[in-house]
Parts: C-alpha cells; structure tokens; sequence
C-alpha cells in the first residue's frame, strides 16, 4: 500500500444469515490526510461498511488495511489507530467532562490533558459539567473529543450534524476541518449534500451495497452536467441556511 494511501478497501462483502447481502463488493482507497465522505439512501450500506473497517461488525469476505495493519488479522491493533463517533453515544451522564476524558485516556493506555482536549472542541468551560447538562451540539461535539483522545490515524463520523441546528452545524463543520488541518484523516456518513461539497475531498456514493460513483465533489457534478443535466430549479449564489446565519449570527448558543 502507498504511504500516501492510509486506508485500503478491496472487495468487502457483508452477508447476513438470512442471505440479505448488505455490501456487495465495495472497494476504494482513502488518502492520507483528507476528509472522505460516504453517502448513500438509507439501507445502502454506508453504516455497515464502516463497521466493518472499525472492527465492530464482522465481514464475510474482502481485505482491509489501515495505516499499513490487516483489520482482519490484528483488529486491536486498528482500534488503537482510529477513533469512531457514531450516529448515537452512550455517556455515563453524572460523570464530568474532565472526568470522561480522562476514563477514555485509561482505557487506551495513554495519558491526555482533558482541559486541552476539551479546548480543542470549544468545551473548555464546561470541563466541570456532566453529560446529562449539555445541549445536543455540545454533546457531538464532546462525542468527537472522545474520538481524539488516542491521537488517532484515522477518525471515523458517522452522521456527525444531524439533528443540530444551523450555527451548531456551521461549527462542527469548522471542527471538522480543524481536526484535518492537524494531520488526521476523516472519513465520515452524511445525508447532507451541502455539507459533503463542502467538507470532502472526495466522495463514494453508494447504493444497493455498491459504490456508484466515487471522485471530488466538483469532478461529480461536472460529469452531471456533462450527461446533459439541467437543474429543475434556479441557482443561487446563496442558500436559505445562509441567510438564516446572516440574520441570527454564527454564534453558538448552547
């Protein structure tokens, strides 16, 4: 595998006992360092694909290296290199921030200072408060924190913004690419096309278990158009979440 290459994917297949294949052959590369997205309808098999890399859902045939390491054969050794948020994050609620910090810290074997960290997310003052206090932004934004306790390789979100409004979304977007900018890969899952042009440098979309198309946003929507597409309604140079910004302000408010 290429050093420039931090995950590799060949021919992954997911078969359950009833005989529904969920993931029918998927095979891509994700590059050292960028921000990768996988999106698809639901059922596709975006979620089962990705837990399958994490080593949290067993594959029924296909190779997967990450950062040089078969996941199949040493799927601790994976664990040690990524960090995963997922759709939905269990917390013990009456512990604090800082105290949780430091609890992931111990389960990895490494040692983090949860004031940092917590920094890091803009979660600083709230180092003291338990889970159970948060808003809904401030939680995914700690559930990212946890993912970067182990200085992982690669982190791995799985519908990171949704359900958050459009200041606490703008600024997990801004975490996001902080969290790039800082040499981490990022492979995430979202049903927002805005936010996938925006955020990734690339792109699988996937349907039926398969990959459909995979390349940079903008190399997508240019093979559209040149498949003669027009759009069903007018283009403007701003969206209706930018107004809603402009008139409300970029502040989080949690």
């Amino acid at each position: 595998m290429s050093s420039s290459i931090v995950l590799q994917v060949e021919n992954l297949v997911k078969t359950y006992d009833n005989g529904v294949e969920a993931v029918k052959g998927v095979s891509f590369n994700v590059n050292r360092g960028e921000v990768f997205g996988i999106l698809g309808p639901n059922g596709a098999g975006k979620t089962t694909t990705l837990e399958m890399i994490e080593g949290l859902r067993p594959i029924t045939s296909g190779t997967i290296i990450l950062d040089g390491i078969n996941a199949v054969q040493h799927p601790y050794k994976i664990k040690e290199r990524i960090g995963i948020q997922l759709q939905s994050s269990s917390f013990f609620q009456n512990l604090r921030l800082n105290e949780l910090i430091e609890m992931f810290a111990a389960l990895y074997g490494c040692k983090v200072d949860p004031l940092k960290l917590l920094d890091d997310v803009g979660l600083k003052d709230k180092a003291r408060a338990m889970v159970k206090e948060l808003s809904g932004g401030q939680k995914q934004r700690f559930s990212i924190a946890t993912t970067l306790v182990n200085n992982p390789v690669v982190v791995f979100l799985d519908e990171p913004t949704t359900g958050l409004d459009p200041q606490a979304r703008r600024n997990l977007w801004e975490l996001i690419g902080q969290i790039r900018e800082r040499g981490t890969t990022v492979v995430l899952t979202t049903h927002y096309m805005d936010e996938a042009q925006s955020l990734c440098d690339r792109i699988a979309i996937m349907d039926d278990g398969k990959i459909v198309a995979l390349d940079s946003p903008g190399q997508l929507i240019r093979q559209l158009l040149a498949r003669g597409f027009t759009p069903r309604t007018e283009v403007h140079a701003a969206t209706l979440e930018d107004v809603f910004l402009d008139l409300t302000g970029k502040t989080l408010r949690d």
